[in-house]
């Protein structure tokens, strides 16, 4: 079993106080903290070896190169993508799925069409709106039921031959429902669709292994498993990176350039134009190798604990409705909440001044909300470095703001 406390020492900011109070960081689903080690591994390329890579013969260029390329191993290593050319570093999961939007340009005809879950953050939403109105291809949507789950009867009716792409998360970051994603790809697969996941909100959580998923793209963030912001990947099958044109022009992602003609690089550098963050790859390397240190087994047990005894808590309090499954096996480490007749926005004040960070509003999920006729919920999202008594500290400050705004 985890040793908690022992893990909240790695954790520098774990140890201040907000407000006067301790704080009780439950922001995990839009970011999660950093520990020493992560935090270290970026002072120590820019203090030992900042150099630009894959450029230079000098000594700091190849330290930094294969500081860089290291991690896109741990990172293959940790996913489980058969080549290493398969990972493509991106600023995050937002522009990971852009640059696939924008290669499917190139593929998408009128008339086709592509499946989205009605559990999307909008930067699974957005992008694909874009690119139907470029094409004049439709979109469709999955719809959900009140308990925050996909009505997978309804995508079975979706799905065609003019099916082209499918999109869905694999973990809501509005409700923490855990979708069914290996039935979704195989039967997008039935279709001949390629199929897009979105793992930001899982990969903090479980360990996604996407050659045994077969899936076609997933995308990810490292600030949401410990690593720094401005910094993500695109996994795509070797097969359907080929087929997608470079998503910019300009250094590093070519092979030649003269007036007349330009010619592209091989993967993974054909979709990594310029300086990229290095220092953040290099961090995300480490951050992999910290949570793996941890243990995604442990942290699964872990954190389905926090579910459970936070989910009963919560309950106690007067009028309070929780969002999305009730069956918390189907759930991840997420509760989001209202309480009757306050807005969210207004206990989350309140809280804050207690100490404690949680996110409030609609979560850039706002069909999710507009499902539910509800402004935006109270969301506490934990990570493996929280505890019940955080948990208790919690609640009871939602009491006392409720009892305040009554």
């Amino acid at each position: 079993m985890l040793d908690i406390q022992k893990i909240r020492a790695q954790f520098p900011i774990l140890s201040q106080k907000v407000n006067g109070k301790p704080l009780v960081y439950f922001d995990n689903g839009a970011t999660s903290q950093k520990p020493q080690i992560v935090i270290d591994s970026i002072v120590d390329y820019y203090s030992r070896y900042n150099a630009n890579i894959h450029r230079g013969v000098h000594t700091l260029s190849q330290l930094a190169t294969d500081a860089y390329e290291q991690a896109r191993l741990k990172i293959q290593n940790h996913f489980n993508a058969k080549e290493s050319y398969e990972i493509i570093f991106t600023s995050g999961t937002t522009e990971s799925i852009n640059l696939v939007a924008n290669g499917f340009e190139s593929i998408l005809q009128k008339g086709d069409e592509i499946i989205v879950s009605a559990l999307e953050h909008h930067s699974n939403i957005v992008p694909w709106q874009m690119l139907c109105e470029k094409k004049g291809a439709i979109l469709k949507i999955i719809p959900m039921n009140i308990q925050g789950e996909l009505i997978m009867e309804e995508y079975d009716k979706l799905l065609s031959t003019k099916t082209k792409l499918v999109l869905c998360n694999h973990i809501s970051n509005a409700l923490g429902t855990l979708n069914p994603i290996e039935e979704i790809i195989e039967k997008a697969h039935n279709v001949g669709a390629a199929v897009l996941i979105d793992g930001a909100q899982a990969c903090p959580h479980l360990k996604p292994d996407v050659q045994a998923l077969n899936v076609d793209f997933y995308v990810t963030s490292a600030h949401k498993m410990c690593g720094p912001t401005g910094i993500g990947i695109l996994y795509g099958k070797e097969e359907w990176l080929g087929k997608l044109p470079p998503y910019k022009g300009g250094g590093e992602m070519i092979a030649t350039v003269t007036f007349e003609k330009t010619t592209y690089a091989d993967l993974p550098h054909k979709f990594e134009a310029g300086t990229p963050n290095i220092s953040g790859g290099i961090a995300f390397g480490t951050a992999i190798d910290y949570m793996n240190s941890i243990g995604f087994d442990d942290i699964a047990v872990y954190e389905h604990e926090l579910l459970v005894y936070g989910t009963e808590k919560i309950k106690e309090i007067e009028g309070v409705t929780i969002y999305g499954p009730n069956d918390l096996s189907k759930k991840a480490s997420v509760i989001s909440f209202n309480v009757d007749g306050i807005h969210p926005y207004d206990i989350g004040t309140i809280i804050d001044k207690l100490g404690i960070a949680v996110r409030t509003g609609h979560h850039c999920a706002q069909p999710i909300m507009d499902f539910y006729k509800i402004p935006g919920t109270i969301r506490a999202s934990f990570a493996f470095y929280n505890t019940k008594e955080e948990i208790d500290i919690f609640v009871e400050a939602v009491k006392k703001a409720k009892m305040m705004l009554s």
